[in-house]
């Protein structure tokens, strides 16, 4: 079925329930940002593909809100599906909450898969629904009864991560969760979020589409722990270890008639914990809300992790820096034209696949040349693989989990000769890179203080790029790991200062829509400096190990310190991805790294 008849069959069955708006959200039932197969149900239903954005369908009409990443591309696939389109935090345009306020009749019902929607958010709609004394059905997965040849649920086994990669053992991790609990006066915990379950057990799966995590629910009491997770997935030798650990197993979909049966006070997150869950709790005076204490915990990696986590980067280094040479050997040789955004997608999988500890890729590889590069989060498919050609950019966003941790690059490479008002574009966006990355600061800034210190430059110019400029990194988890990030608009909630050991990306865009796009990324770990009677100064040590394009730098746009910090940057990527590299190679690095 095409979307138009997905809709009409959807709405037939919203009549049959007496439904008035029925909600999809992109989520699973764990609120992650990245779904297996099974779970992409707003996909299904209005073809757009980006991994953000929530649909609504009334009765004779349907829109889809989404943010600023993906505004071309969700024009773009909704072309002809007769849902509009809503750009989140555009001026003029309602918030998919104010949007059901106006729509909903007064006595309408709304209905949604509770499972797919966090508390937090059900209990916004629940008092909507209030408002307008109506009704709220959040028992109904509809999408399921429409989808023909939906993908079953994932069933790929678990691996365990040893004590060498997390630094931690699970009993320890759970002593220190056991102690913030007792903190909040709660006796048992809820965890929903994969990262933090997978964090807090050692253990990762392969149940999510590019994050190595496995579909499970966690309650943690102060003597025991059950998870909630298919028993298939787990091998002899691991289930002993969380035997031994005080580690009960139960069925997966299990966790829906326990919750009923809870009475003692339970810990819950309203951002992570789903709508289900929440609604099953008869009592609901034992719940105390808080944010999981692991989330705190995971985001500061420890010395282990971090030692790890640069092995890490140098073998993607090493993969990316070989890419490098081979596109511009292709440039040079005149072959690029052979090439199409897929392909070089693939080879540079292909060599980081050839990396010892290799899993698979961190997130979606965005490879985007020419005006596709101005499509924030642009994917190329069967039908928008471009073939390459010189005179323009090429954008790669890419990256890959290793088994001592997970990377996310982005570099924009110049094929050919390019106009001055791209080099002037290009050379924006390095500075902005660079002032973040070279900041000192005192203890106790957030990203939100430091947001303007990439967008200066641009700004400067009045231009601007509608993404954040950083987001935490997770081990082995989400490669977009919450809650830090560079953002100056930071919603309802204070931004979360800047601990050392957190780690965290650099990378600010600029994107010309029909034209091109550019974006320099590299990840930074948060350190202490010098402490003096001003405080605790704190700076950020670069991670990411790989080759910035000088091609089409305007070196007199730079000032001195730009141009020392790319130098000594440069120098290091020569000293540590030089060795992984054959002799050719090689001495492309060192010309392709000279000093400007």
């Amino acid at each position: 079925m095409k979307v138009k008849q997905r809709l009409e069959a959807l709405r037939d069955l919203m009549k049959e329930h007496q439904i008035d708006i029925y909600l999809v959200p992109t989520a699973d039932y764990h609120n992650s940002e990245n779904v297996g197969r099974y779970f992409m149900e707003r996909a299904y239903i209005s073809g757009f593909t980006g991994s953000a954005g929530s649909v609504l369908v009334g009765k004779d009409w349907a829109g889809l809100w989404t943010d600023g990443r993906y505004f071309l591309q969700a024009e773009d696939q909704l072309e002809g599906s007769g849902i509009d389109l809503y750009r989140m935090g555009e001026e003029g345009v309602p918030s998919l909450e104010d949007f059901i306020k106006d729509k909903l009749v007064q006595g309408g019902k709304l209905a949604f898969d509770g499972r797919c929607i966090t508390y937090g958010q059900g209990l916004d709609l629940q008092n909507i629904v209030g408002e307008k004394m109506g009704s709220l059905v959040y028992d109904l997965d509809l999408i399921d009864q429409v989808w023909e040849d939906r993908p079953p649920i994932s069933k790929e086994p678990i691996f365990e991560l040893d004590i060498k990669y997390t630094g931690e053992s699970r009993a320890s991790k759970l002593v220190r969760l056991r102690s913030a609990m007792e903190d909040t006066g709660a006796d048992s915990h809820v965890i929903t979020s994969l990262d933090d379950i997978g964090w807090l057990l050692n253990i990762r799966g392969r149940d999510v589409d590019y994050f190595p995590l496995a579909l499970s629910y966690l309650i943690v009491d102060m003597d025991k722990v059950i998870l909630y997770i298919d028993e298939e997935k787990i091998s002899g030798e691991i289930m002993a270890g969380l035997i031994s650990d005080g580690v009960e197993i139960m069925p997966y979909n299990a966790i829906y008639e326990d919750i009923k049966h809870i009475e003692r006070k339970i810990l819950l997150d309203p951002d992570w914990v789903n709508y289900a869950i929440y609604g099953n709790i008869c009592d609901k005076d034992i719940i105390i809300e808080g944010q999981n204490p692991t989330i705190m915990m995971k985001t500061v990696k420890n010395e282990i992790e971090i030692d790890n986590i640069r092995k890490a980067h140098i073998k993607d280094g090493i993969a990316h820096t070989k890419y490098l040479y081979w596109l511009k050997k292709e440039v040079e040789e005149g072959r690029i034209g052979n090439q199409t955004e897929i392909s070089v997608s693939d080879k540079l999988e292909g060599l980081r696949r050839d990396q010892d500890g290799f899993i698979c890729p961190s997130f979606a590889p965005i490879s985007a040349f020419g005006d596709h590069g101005a499509i924030v989060h642009y994917e190329a498919d069967g039908l928008s693989d471009r073939v390459l050609a010189q005179g323009s950019f090429l954008l790669n966003d890419t990256g890959g989990n290793y088994i001592e941790g997970s990377t996310d690059i982005s570099r924009t490479i110049v094929l050919g000769l390019v106009s001055q008002k791209m080099k002037e574009d290009y050379t924006r966006v390095l500075q902005a890179h660079i002032r973040l990355a070279r900041a000192k600061f005192l203890y106790g800034c957030s990203g939100a203080n430091l947001d303007i210190l990439a967008r200066q430059p641009l700004w400067d110019a009045y231009l601007n790029y509608n993404h954040g400029t950083g987001h935490g990194v997770g081990y082995l988890a989400n490669i977009h790991e919450p809650p830090i990030s560079f953002r100056w608009q930071v919603g309802v909630k204070p931004a979360t200062r800047l601990e050392e050991g957190m780690v965290i990306t650099d990378e600010p865009g600029l994107y010309i829509g029909g034209s091109h796009g550019i974006r320099i990324e590299n990840e930074l770990l948060v350190r202490k400096g010098p402490k003096n009677d001003y405080g605790q100064f704190m700076y950020f040590e670069a991670l990411t190990y790989c080759p910035i394009d000088l091609d089409s730098v305007l070196v007199d746009m730079l000032t001195e310190d730009d141009k020392a910090y790319m130098n000594d940057y440069h120098q290091k990527v020569y000293d540590l991805i030089g060795p992984g590299l054959e002799e050719e190679e090689r001495r492309w690095l060192r010309e392709v790294t000279r000093p400007i």
